[in-house]
């Protein structure tokens, strides 16, 4: 009975040892003494105890971040850059074989490889053509890689940080290039507001009433706000002044009418006539404050 239960335990271990399960995402490298026999697929997998040994390999996408690391630009600027890269195994058996940690092995050259092409770049460059620097440098990781069987899929610069004067120069810089535009802007309206001008002065040229037309409402927009002082355009003063001479005309030709005339039309029980006001104008013909004789 014993003996039983010592084999059955033997059989038990000697399944156990020689039972292996490979994941969905996972490839296994079988070797056998030593040597690469073959690569296991997905599933339950059978070795022989002992004398092989199965070596899973992941086969899904890594995020490796690459620290961030003082670079100079080929402008002498000193930048702090970092950067991730996402890589897979496509090649179980050379991830295994070729190179003892591929892990490190990829962070180590992707963080030189960062530095290499930052390095050739200018600063305006590095910030504004980020996505030819994350293709160049996915393009040099692929060569180096190959050969690990490891294929690099996306690389992209994360962070650039820029010393304090840079951050200063390049905010003067940008202010600069905003007071340029808004003075271009306002040059381009004032240029389209004296076109316009031009155009309305056309017009009132060409319709004489239309100026005094503007000049009344210019009057009626003045008399809304309670003013002290009102400054009449040198147009609107001499058709005051033309006014004036008609009124002047008109109360000449008044008083020249005959004195008995208005006498027998008034009757006995008329009071005395209260004369109609003149306006007098000085010889430069702007009109002066009525006055009553």
């Amino acid at each position: 009975m014993t003996v039983l239960i010592v084999i059955a335990a033997v059989v038990l271990i000697g399944l156990a040892m020689s039972l292996r399960v490979v994941q969905q995402y996972e490839q296994g490298v079988l070797f056998r003494f030593g040597r690469v026999v073959g690569v296991r697929q997905p599933g339950l997998r059978a070795i022989v105890p002992v004398a092989d040994r199965l070596h899973r390999v992941s086969l899904r996408i890594v995020t490796m971040p690459i620290q961030s690391q003082g670079i100079i630009t080929r402008d002498n600027v000193s930048v702090d850059v970092s950067a991730v890269a996402y890589f897979r195994v496509i090649d179980a058996t050379k991830s295994v074989v070729a190179i003892e940690n591929v892990n490190a092995a990829i962070n180590q050259i992707a963080q030189t490889t960062l530095r290499k092409e930052v390095g050739q770049h200018t600063l305006d460059e590095t910030l504004s053509e980020t996505d030819r620097i994350n293709l160049d440098i996915r393009g040099l990781l692929d060569v180096a890689t190959e050969e690990w069987g490891v294929q690099v899929t996306l690389v992209e610069l994360k962070d650039i940080q820029l010393p304090d004067s840079m951050k200063r120069a390049m905010a003067r810089q940008a202010e600069a290039e905003r007071e340029k535009r808004a003075k271009i802007i306002n040059a381009e309206g004032e240029s389209l507001a004296a076109q316009a001008l031009g155009d309305a002065s056309d017009v009132m040229m060409a319709h004489p009433l239309a100026l005094q037309l503007r000049n009344l409402q210019s009057l009626v927009e003045i008399g809304v706000d309670k003013n002290t002082t009102v400054v009449f355009p040198a147009p609107l003063m001499s058709t005051i002044g033309e006014l004036g001479s008609f009124l002047a005309r008109e109360t000449a030709a008044a008083g020249a009418v005959p004195a008995d005339t208005g006498t027998q039309a008034a009757g006995p029980a008329t009071a005395s006539a209260v004369p109609a006001p003149a306006i007098t104008l000085p010889r430069n013909g702007s009109p002066t404050t009525p006055t009553r004789s």
